[in-house]
């Protein structure tokens, strides 16, 4: 049985990511933040084992991963955004969103490193953005960490590839989590009117093209868009 570990696991893509790994029949764990009640529903209707964490901590990581044991995956959903003027942004919420964004994906690969490496296999997929490929504007800060996660995953790929290790990364468009509950739907409507494809996306497109990536053996160091076509 395979084990994987999923990060920002009790909301939106990442819960649907437990969700379809726990389906599938791995032994799957999750860390979480603070939303304690999402967390136990998410883990009582999939039999996955939530811990609470903040991935930008990187000694709360190691005490996961050394609770958790040997790792087969690591998906690394959790994220935080932020949207405002570049101006108006305050230096802490800029930290903060590298923190979790950046240095969270930087504290999880290392604790699973040595699972991966003893195994000489193992398989890492990142979340990043539309936003981190084109930019976007009042969400330059999470532009740039998504931005980020790109630019790490590629070069992961290379590092680890040697080993055995394959890293990957999705990059979402909209999608329909909790972060879009402050767009008016007004907005969210034209957008999606501006996506090929005609709606908006779920937590469970995502899903489905993690586990694509997870399964798919000669794919390393790849964005593969999950947009709808609105960005081609």
């Amino acid at each position: 049985m395979s084990t994987t570990v999923i990060t920002g696991g009790s909301r939106g893509i990442g819960a649907a990511a437990v969700r379809l790994f726990a389906a599938r029949g791995d032994r799957v764990f999750f860390l979480y933040e603070k939303n304690h009640a999402a967390a136990h529903l998410v883990a009582s209707q999939t039999g996955a084992e939530p811990i609470r964490c903040d991935v930008a901590d990187g000694q709360a990581v190691k005490a996961a991963f050394d609770r958790i044991g040997d790792v087969d995956t690591l998906i690394c959903c959790a994220g935080i955004c932020h949207y405002g003027l570049m101006s108006q942004l305050p230096e802490e919420n800029w930290d903060r969103l590298f923190d979790v964004n950046v240095k969270g994906i930087y504290h999880c690969v290392n604790a699973a490193l040595p699972s991966f490496l003893k195994k000489h296999s193992g398989s890492i997929v990142t979340v990043s953005s539309m936003w981190g490929q084109v930019g976007a504007s009042c969400e330059a800060a999470y532009s740039a960490t998504k931005g980020a996660v790109i630019a790490l995953t590629r070069a992961l790929a290379k590092e680890l590839g040697p080993s055995g290790i394959r890293v990957n990364c999705v990059a979402p468009g909209v999608i329909l989590t909790d972060m879009c509950a402050s767009v008016e739907p007004a907005i969210l409507a034209e957008m999606a009117g501006e996506t090929p494809v005609g709606r908006n996306g779920t937590p469970e497109d995502i899903a489905q093209a993690i586990a694509y990536l997870c399964g798919a053996e000669f794919i390393t160091g790849q964005v593969l868009g999950v947009n709808g076509g609105y960005i081609i």
